[in-house]
């Protein structure tokens, strides 16, 4: 029985006739310890227990401590050692990385770019894996994170996984983590939240259920049962995507609060945003100090110099990687397609130029509604119309005057004029049904009748949508299936459903009119390469999010974008609409020379930029060449100007080859197709009966019992009928899948990727470990040693105080009868004994292992020296690394604790109050900073004592 001093974390243990592994030991009330312990053995593999080391004594058997000395040597008499080889490469495909290389993502079912691996590199390098990916719309920045989300979970360190979406990406992000890295996320959108509700028992959390979920923050801002569920429980690993709809812009967001919740429950937090600021010192800084609540001492005010060696953001443009993505992300075709106005639409212009309006509240009010009308008649009569019609609504709803009479006469005869813009009159309508008749001499090369040639309308107004809704089909010859909306007022399950219909190469779809609830994420790309805006964005930011639809990472043809615009001979409007086009020809330059287009407004928020548009259309001066110079000036004025991220960003250009950061583990099996093949003919030789085969690259397996228990905590999606499960290792094979599901009836392939992460290959590995049973270790006799030599093979390291691995090491002790004559490397071992698949003969015959049993102990304690060398060394890197961090924290509580006088020494408070706030303040800044430092120490700061594993024993013993 062990004592209570041997307790240390890495020690594998033996309770309840399981195996485990200590990842945490802490004292109990009761003067014994609490042990938080991993599962080793099958049943209980990969699921975590508390058990209290006292408890255990009294109603049981106690907890005994797997002391490697005393491990069991089983002779290994499968042909060519396959048990034992199976069993060390498992061991080797479960050794958790601890460098800051990338060691598996590299081969997940992607067409990777060097650049795609810079997120992951930068966060690796930081004590804690908290970052804000800001790349530019399109570059994969979902891609990106499941890349960091495959090298933790190969570290240990993703078992438990929470994506927060927006609901109309909930489905496609879904889709990316199981079909590229095998990662299955539940959805619990609203469907899957009454599924879900049918499956758990009702007291239950869905979040301690199912450890790896995707849901929408609007969901859970707005059902408070699974608000509840969430604040207790804790996660690995946090993704948040779109993450600027969560920046604190008011003290009532819920999404913020939420967020900020969130930030506390997992030790990783990604946030995904192409436009993660608006401009607002407050609003950034809100986002930053999710990912670190010590970052920034005045939210209103800092610098790079506060948080920058944090590595908390990584943002890049296509400029900055235009190399890379040439394949990839071909250059956008941009045009401004021009029409002259109508005669009746000019009249329109006209009299809307002259109109005056008196009722409305402030100064300039007046030419700013004139404004409002001018921008909605820009989109359509149908739009200036709806607004007019509201603005009288609310007139004849007041007590009549002058100033009343005089808008509603106004008013009405402009509804009159725009009444009569038929569309046979509106030219920007029919300038547009010119562009998509494949016969026309104007025609943008568009038909229908190509199923891969899918067209995108974008339009702010819904009004305007529904007028094209109604009359394109019509005029241009398409039946009803054939166009799609996607708008705001639809559920996510519609928006989610029209989008898989657009990328369905057997779906009747061919035109999508999308309002600009589309413009956020969505992938439009597969089978799409033109757009058209029908409206000009008054937002630059809204014209990168809407052109990122189609022209993204993955795009194999030449986007072709096209802004429709209406020419009149009004000089007034066609000032405006020179501004328009200023925006136009920003965004492309932007896209070729500066990256983020929303520097020249200076602005980082939609509806901020389309005020100062608006702004910049209601001055007298808008000559071509003073237009730049009106928004220059107007930006000398505001809060902020330039990107408050490029203050942020590592100066370092992205990675442009693979070579410097790309680190192969060693594997007895490198190719995954070989190792399932070795360890499904084991499993057949060991009796299990199974309904598989390999035929070429493809594994078909019907999962057997203990697999199907396992697959109930898979989304219902990515379990195919049956449990039949088809497993491709050749990624050529998976991206033709992928496409060919887009195309026809489901987004989900019948052939999914075979690698490490897919739960079959993990099932597999599990069945593996087991192969010699619980505290064991195989004995492999070669014929390439003599009759004395023995090789004890040990695998052991030291966790932090957390129970992550941060040391640890492959040793081979050699033995010449029972003296020690050696300690190599594994690749050493490895290379002197030829351990290689196929090329070692196996007699099949047991002999006495009682001498082989006696090395054990022998072999422990030079391993031991060696590992605590190891440690040594490892740990002096470690407390440098803690000691400038420590430093660091404590400046930087020293800022919080200024900036906190600083803020009560300004405040007219009464005394009283303030004393008891700034007394509650500081007791928050002391907390916080107090918890960082305890989980550096935790982190940085490993255990004296090493776990110790014996793997195996080579023998040039023969059998007797």
């Amino acid at each position: 029985m062990a004592t209570h001093r041997q307790f240390a974390s890495g020690l594998r243990i033996e309770a309840r006739d399981a195996e485990w592994r200590i990842k945490r030991v802490d004292h109990s009330s009761d003067g014994g310890y609490l042990l938080t312990c991993e599962g080793l053995s099958e049943i209980v593999r990969g699921r975590e227990s508390l058990f209290l080391t006292k408890l255990e004594e009294t109603h049981g058997p106690g907890i005994r401590i797997l002391d490697p000395e005393t491990t069991q040597l089983v002779d290994d008499l499968t042909p060519n050692f396959r048990a034992s080889l199976l069993y060390l490469d498992t061991l080797l495909r479960k050794t958790p990385p601890t460098d800051e290389f990338i060691h598996i993502a590299q081969r997940a079912a992607m067409e990777q770019l060097p650049f795609q691996l810079d997120p992951a590199l930068q966060a690796l390098s930081q004590p804690r894996q908290r970052i804000l990916i800001a790349d530019s719309v399109g570059l994969g920045k979902t891609l990106e994170a499941g890349i960091l989300v495959s090298e933790l979970i190969a570290r240990g360190r993703g078992k438990r996984i929470l994506v927060l979406a927006v609901k109309s990406m909930l489905a496609q992000f879904q889709q990316e983590f199981w079909n590229r890295f095998s990662i299955p996320l539940v959805r619990l959108d609203s469907v899957g939240l009454q599924r879900v509700r049918n499956r758990i028992p009702a007291n239950h959390n869905p979040f301690h259920y199912f450890d790896r979920s995707i849901i929408s923050i609007d969901t859970l801002k707005q059902d408070i049962e699974y608000r509840h569920h969430l604040e207790k429980a804790y996660w690995d690993i946090i993704i948040i995507d779109e993450a600027h709809n969560v920046a604190e812009r008011s003290a009532n967001s819920q999404r913020a609060k939420l967020a900020k919740l969130l930030a506390t429950r997992s030790d990783t937090l990604i946030m995904l945003s192409a436009t993660p600021h608006d401009g607002k010192a407050t609003s950034f800084a809100s986002l930053m100090n999710m990912l670190d609540s010590t970052a920034i001492a005045n939210p209103r005010d800092y610098s790079q110099e506060d948080f920058r060696d944090k590595g908390l953001v990584i943002r890049r443009f296509k400029k900055d990687v235009r190399e890379q993505l040439k394949q990839n992300f071909p250059e956008r075709e941009i045009d401004t397609v021009r029409t002259p106005t109508s005669v009746v639409e000019e009249a329109v212009y006209d009299q809307l130029i002259t109109a005056k309006f008196h009722t409305l509240d402030g100064p300039g009010a007046g030419q700013l509604f004139r404004t409002v009308l001018e921008k909605a008649l820009f989109s359509s009569p149908a739009a200036c119309l709806s607004t007019i019609e509201n603005r009288l609504k609310r007139l004849k709803g007041r007590s009549e005057n002058d100033d009343i009479r005089a808008d509603i006469s106004t008013l009405d005869g402009l509804r009159m004029a725009i009444q009569a813009i038929t569309p046979v009159q509106f030219s920007k309508y029919r300038r547009l049904v010119e562009l998509l008749r494949p016969d026309g001499s104007k025609s943008l090369g568009w038909s229908p009748k190509h199923a891969d040639d899918r067209l995108v309308i974008f339009t702010e107004s819904l009004i305007t949508l529904d007028f094209l809704e109604k009359h394109l089909p019509d005029d241009l010859g398409l039946k009803p299936q054939q166009v799609a909306s996607l708008r705001g007022d639809m559920k996510d399950r519609d928006l989610m459903e029209a989008v898989e219909q657009f990328n369905k190469l057997d779906s009747p779809v061919r035109l999508l009119l999308c309002s600009d609830v589309a413009s956020e994420g969505i992938n439009l790309h597969h089978l799409s390469h033109r757009m058209i805006h029908f409206d000009i964005p008054w937002s630059l930011m809204v014209f990168q999010q809407r052109n990122g639809r189609i022209d993204r990472y993955g795009q194999q043809r030449q986007t072709q974008i096209r802004y429709l615009l209406t020419e009149s001979e009004n000089a007034h409007v066609r000032g405006d609409l020179r501004v328009l086009e200023v925006l136009i020809e920003k965004d492309s330059q932007a896209g070729k020379n500066i990256g983020d287009p929303s520097e020249f407004m200076g602005k980082f928020n939609p509806e901020e930029e389309e005020a100062l548009t608006a702004i910049v259309i209601e001055q007298d001066k808008k000559d071509d060449d003073d237009i730049s110079d009106i928004f220059a000036d107007l930006l000398g004025d505001t809060e902020s100007s330039g990107d408050l991220l490029a203050h942020f960003t590592p100066d370092s250009a992205p990675s442009t080859d693979f070579v410097q950061v790309l680190k192969q583990s060693p594997r007895l099996y490198p190719q995954d197709l070989d190792y399932a093949d070795q360890a499904l003919r084991w499993l057949r030789d060991s009796g299990v009966d199974l309904q598989a085969d390999i035929e070429g690259d493809l594994l078909r397996i019907t999962a057997p019992n203990d697999l199907v228990q396992r697959l109930r905590y898979l989304p219902s999606e990515v379990r195919p009928d049956n449990d039949r499960f088809l497993l491709s290792s050749n990624k050529q094979r998976i991206y033709d899948e992928l496409k060919r599901c887009r195309e026809e009836d489901s987004p989900w392939p019948d052939i999914q990727y075979l690698w490490e992460q897919h739960p079959v290959m993990e099932w597999l590995a599990d069945r593996a470990l087991n192969a010699f049973g619980r505290h064991t270790a195989p004995i492999l006799r070669l014929g390439s040693l003599q009759a004395r030599q023995h090789m004890v093979l040990i695998y052991g390291g030291f966790p932090n105080k957390r129970g992550h691995i941060m040391v640890h090491d492959w040793l081979g002790i050699e033995f010449q009868e029972q003296t020690v004559v050696g300690i190599h490397s594994l690749e050493a071992v490895l290379d002197k004994l030829q351990i290689q698949p196929g090329k070692l003969a196996n007699r099949g015959e047991a002999g006495d292992s009682s001498v082989l049993q006696k090395l054990l102990a022998l072999a422990i304690p030079p391993a031991k020296k060696s590992l605590q060398a190891l440690r040594q060394e490892k740990q002096e890197s470690l407390s440098q690394r803690l000691k400038k961090l420590s430093d660091n924290l404590y400046e930087l509580k020293s800022r919080h604790v200024e900036q906190l006088e600083i803020d009560f020494s300004g405040s007219d408070q009464p005394e009283a109050i303030k004393k008891h706030r700034r007394e509650d303040r500081l007791s928050h800044i002391e907390r916080v900073f107090q918890d960082h430092l305890a989980w550096l120490e935790n982190t940085q700061t490993t255990e004296e004592e090493p776990f110790i594993q014996v793997a195996a024993l080579f023998t040039g013993q023969a059998a007797r």
